[in-house]
C-alpha cells in the first residue's frame, strides 16, 4: 500500500509535468487544494522533490496548421510525452503529421 508521503509526492511531481496550475490539477483531481500545497512546500523543503529536467518544463512549440475541414468526431491524442489533446473533431492528416513533426523537434 502506497504511503501517504509517497501519494502526495507523486501528485506533486505530476503538477510540475503537466505543466497546469495546482488550482487546475487539485480540481481535476479532486484533491484538496490547501493539501496539495501543504505537501508541495513539506517536499520541497525536504528535498524530497526532484526538481524538472528541462525535458519535463512545458515549452511553446510553433505548429503551422493549415486550411483544411477536420473529420467528424471526437478525438483524443496522446503524444508519447503524456501531453493529451482533446479535440471536438477528429483533425486532417496534415495536421496531425505537422504535430508529429514539430513535436519531434522539441525533443
Amino acid at each position: 500500500m502506497e504511503s501517504t508521503t509517497e501519494f502526495w509526492k507523486g501528485h506533486v511531481a505530476a503538477v510540475l509535468q503537466e505543466g497546469i496550475t495546482v488550482t487546475a490539477y487539485a480540481k481535476r483531481h479532486g484533491l484538496s487544494l490547501a493539501s496539495l500545497y501543504y505537501w508541495r512546500q513539506k517536499l520541497k523543503a525536504s528535498d524530497q522533490l526532484a526538481a524538472p529536467t528541462p525535458m519535463e518544463v512545458g515549452k511553446f512549440v510553433a505548429v503551422r496548421i493549415a486550411d483544411a475541414a477536420p473529420a467528424s468526431g471526437a478525438c483524443t491524442l496522446v503524444l508519447p510525452s503524456g501531453l493529451r489533446l482533446e479535440m471536438s473533431a477528429l483533425p486532417a492528416p496534415g495536421w496531425l503529421a505537422a504535430l508529429e513533426q514539430s513535436h519531434s523537434g522539441a525533443r
